[in-house]
């Protein structure tokens, strides 16, 4: 079985990092793609290392999540053969008793490894560390989105060259959401990087309040794109 794309993946949907999740379990593979969505990623599957190193070949990922004990083979083949034509980050998944595999995975060139079982929420976080190693960033000094122009240097946002009159944590709160367009960040991440708190100082319903200051502050100044998203269950984020 071949990588499988959500039908619900479109043009819109490019600036999402595109995730190929390599694993012989179909549920655990539609359980991840299903949080990962969620969560601001793009994901496509593959159940073994034929299909995914076919797919990998044909699909423009952005990193892969490999499972090292695939049915038709080591996932370590799979690895060698990746990283003989290509530097995407790899993330290998093993067992808790595989710490040769883990190694040799390291040794090989993987970027990262995650023991089974692991929470999903561990698997986003890891990707995401995975992807700021692999390509640093320079953030703009202007971020352009629908009506919004945000200057990060003055730390000013303004539509249709209007400055917008936002607290300093609205600002900040609003450019972190500008700076990854289309990306879900639960309460609990936005307190940690907004706030630089947590949910044991800072209860979600802080993120809420703040969240709807800069909703009625845009529409004040008519501007209906960019908008910030609830994504209910998971949390915001702004879509352009």
């Amino acid at each position: 079985m071949g990588f499988a794309t959500e039908n619900a993946v479109g043009k819109g949907c490019r600036h999402r990092p595109l995730i190929g999740l390599i694993d012989d379990e179909p549920d655990l593979v539609a359980m991840s793609r299903t949080y990962l969505e969620q969560d601001g990623f793009r994901v496509v599957g593959a159940l073994d290392i034929k299909s995914g190193l076919a797919a990998a070949r044909r699909e423009p990922v952005d990193l892969i999540v490999l499972d090292l004990g695939l049915p038709d083979g080591s996932g370590l083949d799979l690895l060698r053969t990746l990283r003989s034509t290509s530097d995407v980050p790899i993330i290998i998944v093993t067992g808790r008793s595989e710490e040769t595999d883990r190694v040799i995975g390291l040794e090989l060139g993987a970027d990262d490894y995650l023991v089974k079982p692991f929470s999903q929420r561990e698997l986003a976080a890891r990707i995401r560390a995975v992807l700021r190693r692999a390509r640093p960033e320079h953030p703009p000094s202007t971020i352009r989105l629908g009506a919004l122009l945000i200057d990060t240097a003055a730390r000013q946002i303004s539509a249709a060259t209007t400055p917008i009159a936002l607290t300093p944590l609205e600002y900040t709160l609003l450019a972190f959401l500008a700076a990854s367009p289309g990306q879900t960040f639960s309460p609990q991440q936005l307190l940690e990087h907004v706030w630089d708190s947590s949910g044991e100082w800072q209860t979600p319903s802080t993120v809420a309040e703040h969240i709807y200051r800069v909703r009625r502050k845009l529409l004040a100044h008519n501007v209906t794109v960019p908008h910030i998203t609830t994504v209910r269950g998971f949390g915001y984020r702004l879509d352009p």
